[in-house]
C-alpha cells in the first residue's frame, strides 16, 4: 500500500511549485500554457472578475436559501450558506493580502518578479472562498450524508450496479467539494458553449480545490490521511478537467515523481481558503449558537475573552447595552487576531507548502488551537446536535432520498408507469442525458440528477418532495 504522507526533511533541491505558474490568469478551458505574471495590474484584474462571476451565478444566489447550521431558519440573524460564504471571502481576502505582503517583504527577488503578489493573493483567495460551498446540497452537510446513504441503500442498487468502483464511490460518498468543482467547470448542453462552467482562472480553480484527489485510488492507504486527503475534490466526470488544472498550475503529484491516479499536493493558497472557512465557521457558528440561546451566554463570552487574553473583568471603554453588543465586539477582535496570526504562519511555512512538505490546517498551528477546539465542541454539543437541527436534518434524509428515487426511476424507466412519465417531464432539459442509459452514459445521467437535486434550495427540495408525494399541491397561476 502507498502511504500518502508528506516528507519531513526540507530539501532545497526537491521539486517545488512556482508562484508565477500558480497565479495563472488563463481561464479554463483555454489550452494550458505557462503564463508568467509580470504585467501591471489592470483596474479590474482577472481574479476580481472571478469573484464577480461567482457573485452573479445562479448557483451562488441559491446559497441564500441553503442551510449553514440552522435548516429553514425562522429568524433573520443566523447565517445561511450565502452569508457564511460572503464572510469567509472577506476573511480570505485579508489572509491573502497579509500573507502575500509578508512574503513580498521577506522573500528576496519576489517583489521584482511579482510586484502585485499580495493583491493577487487576496483576490484569488476571496474568489475561491466565495465559491467554497457552491456545490453543497440542501440541508447542509447532512445533505451530503443523505445522498450518500441513498446510493448505498438497496433502493439504489438497480442504478449503481452498472457503474465501475470509482463511479460508485462518487455517489456512495457524495462530496460537496466535488460538486462545487463541477459547478465551476461544467457547461450543460442547453447552455452557451463559449466557456466551461463559470470560466474562472486556473489560479482560482486551484485555490478552490482543498482536496485534490479522486474518490477512489487503487492501492492507496488513507488511514493516516492528511488535510488535503481526508475528502475528495472531483467526480470522475471532471477527472480530465482537474488534470488539466493541475498541469497548468504545476501542482506536484503525490507521491512526488509517480502517477497515483490523480493525487496532488494542494495549491498553497488552498490552505488560506481552508483557514478562512475554519475561522468563520468556528467563531460565527458559535456566535449563532449564543444568539439563539443554545450555548450558555456567560460560558461563551468568557471563552472568547480568554482567547483574546482579556482579564476576567475587562470591559473596555464602551458600556454595552446588552451582551449581544459585547459578543459582536469580541467576535470582531478575535477574527482580526486569528487573521494576523494565520497570515504569519502561512508566510513562515510558504517554502514547505511549495514543496508539499506541509499538509496540516494552518489554524491547527495557532497558539489558541485548543481553545478553538473547545469553541467547536460547545457548538457541536449545543447547536449542531440541538433538537431542531437534528429533526430537520433527519427529514432531509427522507426528502433527498425520495427525490432521487423518484427521478431515477422516471429517467431510467420512463415508460414504466404514468407517474414516471409525468416526473420525467418535470425534469429540466439540461439535466437529461442523451444516448443509451448504460455504462458511462448511466453514470453521467445519475450525476446530472444529483446536479439537479443537489442544486435545489432547502425550501425548493421540500416543496418539490411534498408536491410529487401529493402532500401539497401548487397554487394556480
Amino acid at each position: 500500500m502507498l502511504h500518502l504522507t508528506p516528507p519531513t526533511d526540507d530539501d532545497d533541491n526537491a521539486p517545488a511549485m512556482r508562484w508565477a505558474q500558480l497565479l495563472s490568469r488563463r481561464r479554463y478551458p483555454e489550452q494550458p500554457q505557462l503564463h508568467v505574471v509580470t504585467d501591471a495590474a489592470p483596474v479590474r484584474g482577472a481574479f476580481v472578475a472571478d469573484y464577480d462571476r461567482v457573485v452573479f451565478s445562479s448557483a451562488f444566489r441559491r446559497l441564500q436559501r441553503k442551510t449553514q447550521v440552522m435548516p429553514l431558519p425562522e429568524t433573520d440573524f443566523v447565517h445561511t450558506r450565502l452569508t457564511h460564504s460572503l464572510e469567509t471571502a472577506c476573511v480570505g481576502r485579508s489572509l491573502g493580502r497579509l500573507g502575500g505582503r509578508l512574503l513580498l517583504e521577506e522573500t528576496e527577488g519576489l517583489a521584482a518578479e511579482l510586484p502585485h503578489l499580495d493583491a493577487d493573493f487576496g483576490d484569488i483567495v476571496a474568489a475561491a472562498c466565495l465559491a467554497h460551498d457552491i456545490g453543497n446540497p440542501p440541508f447542509g452537510h447532512s445533505g451530503e450524508d443523505a445522498i450518500s446513504a441513498y446510493f448505498r441503500s438497496p433502493a439504489a442498487e438497480p442504478f449503481v450496479r452498472m457503474l465501475n468502483p470509482a463511479q460508485r464511490a462518487d455517489l456512495q460518498h457524495f462530496e460537496g467539494n466535488a460538486a462545487g468543482f463541477r459547478v465551476l467547470t461544467h457547461t450543460y448542453p442547453t447552455h452557451s458553449s463559449g466557456s466551461a462552467g463559470l470560466g474562472l482562472t486556473y489560479a482560482t480553480l486551484g485555490a478552490f480545490s482543498k482536496y485534490p484527489r479522486p474518490s477512489v485510488v487503487a492501492e492507496t492507504d488513507l488511514t493516516q490521511a492528511t488535510a488535503s486527503e481526508k475528502k475528495y475534490g472531483y467526480f470522475q466526470t471532471e477527472a480530465a478537467r482537474f488534470e488539466e488544472v493541475a498541469r497548468e498550475l504545476g501542482l506536484l503529484a503525490k507521491p512526488a515523481g509517480t502517477d497515483v491516479a490523480g493525487f496532488y499536493h494542494r495549491h498553497p493558497l488552498a490552505f488560506l481558503v481552508e483557514a478562512a472557512d475554519d475561522i468563520c465557521y468556528r467563531i460565527i457558528d458559535f456566535e449563532d449558537g449564543l444568539k439563539l440561546g443554545l450555548i450558555p451566554c456567560d460560558k461563551g463570552l468568557a471563552l472568547l475573552r480568554d482567547m483574546l487574553g482579556d482579564a476576567p473583568g475587562r470591559r473596555g471603554s464602551v458600556e454595552w447595552r446588552d451582551w449581544r453588543e459585547e459578543l459582536g465586539y469580541l467576535r470582531a477582535r478575535l477574527i482580526n487576531r486569528l487573521v494576523q496570526q494565520t497570515a504569519r504562519r502561512f508566510a513562515d511555512r510558504a517554502p514547505q507548502l511549495l514543496r508539499g512538505y506541509l499538509d496540516e490546517p494552518l489554524v491547527r498551528q495557532l497558539d489558541c488551537w485548543e481553545q478553538l477546539q473547545e469553541v467547536h465542541r460547545l457548538t457541536v454539543e449545543h447547536l449542531y446536535q440541538s433538537r431542531p437541527v437534528l429533526e430537520i436534518e433527519a427529514a432531509g434524509f427522507e426528502v433527498l432520498a425520495g427525490l432521487l428515487d423518484a427521478f431515477l426511476h422516471a429517467t431510467f424507466d420512463p415508460q414504466g408507469s404514468a407517474r414516471s412519465r409525468k416526473l420525467g417531464q418535470l425534469l429540466p432539459e439540461q439535466f437529461r442525458a442523451t444516448g443509451p442509459q448504460q455504462g458511462a452514459a448511466a453514470y453521467e445521467q445519475i450525476i446530472l440528477l444529483t446536479d439537479y437535486i443537489g442544486g435545489l434550495t432547502d425550501q425548493n427540495a421540500l416543496s418539490l418532495f411534498r408536491t410529487i408525494r401529493g402532500i401539497d399541491l401548487p397554487k394556480g397561476f
